[in-house]
């Protein structure tokens, strides 16, 4: 019996499948696109397809299929629910139908973040976990992955389906928005302090959720780099950053130097990741210090930073996202 694995051929998609294959675990990889690891192109929005993909003596599912933050500009709200939410549901549905043992989803902290909590101005960094509340997402993206939580846990409650949702911080390689004047690798380095997980952790994350979710029955966990702030330097963060970090990192400072590049002035919220590791039983490889250390020794790099980079996904079209016939 395999693992069905959505979203094969997509930045964590493809790294889980990595995993997967050295350790000859048997799955089958599903996306929109085609890719190394892609045995089925199609979409999760094609309740047929995913009727038929599930009565094959699936035995799990790692769910990590999306319309992420970076198609906004490209995609409309319709597509993010399409596959998002509706995606979501037929997974959830067949799951049942089909009797699978245990489902791992992938959300974002996007859900946690709140127009006003994305502005700043609060006076204070906000420190964001499981328990952050309340949940009024900014963007479809959020709303969307949002519902699918929702859908996640019904489906635990009422099903009693093992399921582990991951709410990852950010991990992929293209350009970002910029912070005040900071982007590119300087901008990805500074988020391993407060908001970013290198993909490595996120796919390892995904299979230790499989494993546990048996054990577990539900869960919900915050993915991102341990950061080194407690709550007590909420204040000085939201004002002069900087001097918080050097408190921390002393050598920081001249390590940034060399490169030309610069600490955060401000940081307006901080994920705490400490969940994930006390429940769940997850190692993070890559933190902040873990990054300084590559950079001062040229070891190898948590940071994926690749401004060229484009999903696969941003080549398919609304049709074939949807799962419509003839596309």
């Amino acid at each position: 019996m395999g693992i069905l694995l959505t979203g094969s051929s997509g930045w964590l998609g493809r790294h889980v499948a990595a995993r997967l294959s050295r350790q000859r675990v048997e799955f089958i990889g599903l996306d929109v696109a085609p890719g190394e690891y892609t045995d089925i192109v199609g979409s999760v929005a094609d309740k047929r397809l995913i009727d038929d993909v599930m009565s094959k003596d699936v035995s799990a599912v790692i769910h990590t299929a999306a319309l992420h933050k970076p198609q906004l500009d490209r995609r409309s709200a319709s597509d993010f629910v399409e596959v998002n939410v509706t995606g979501t549901l037929n997974l959830l549905e067949a799951a049942v139908r089909f009797s699978i043992g245990s489902f791992v989803m992938t959300s974002t902290t996007s859900v946690m973040v709140t127009r006003q909590i994305h502005e700043g101005g609060l006076g204070r960094a906000v420190f964001l976990d499981e328990r952050s509340a309340p949940l009024e997402p900014r963007n479809v993206y959020g709303v969307t992955k949002l519902a699918a939580e929702g859908l996640a846990r019904t489906f635990h409650l009422r099903h009693r389906l093992a399921m582990i949702v991951l709410r990852t911080a950010r991990f992929f390689p293209e350009e970002d928005d910029s912070e005040r004047g900071i982007g590119g690798a300087n901008l990805k380095a500074n988020e391993f302090l407060f908001r970013r997980l290198s993909v490595a952790d996120a796919a390892d994350a995904h299979l230790l959720a499989l494993e546990r979710a048996p054990e577990l029955r539900f869960g919900l966990f915050v993915l991102s780099a341990p950061t080194p702030f407690e709550p007590a330097d909420a204040e000085v963060l939201a004002g002069d950053a900087a001097s918080v970090v050097a408190a921390y990192f002393p050598r920081a400072a001249d390590i940034y130097a060399r490169l030309g590049w610069q600490l955060p002035r401000v940081i307006g919220r901080v994920y705490d990741s400490t969940r994930s590791r006390k429940v769940l039983g997850f190692t993070y490889r890559d933190d902040f210090a873990a990054l300084l250390g590559a950079l001062e020794h040229g070891d190898r790099s948590p940071i994926a930073h690749d401004a060229s980079y484009r999903s696969p996904v941003d080549a398919v079209t609304t049709a074939k996202l949807r799962g419509l016939p003839g596309s």
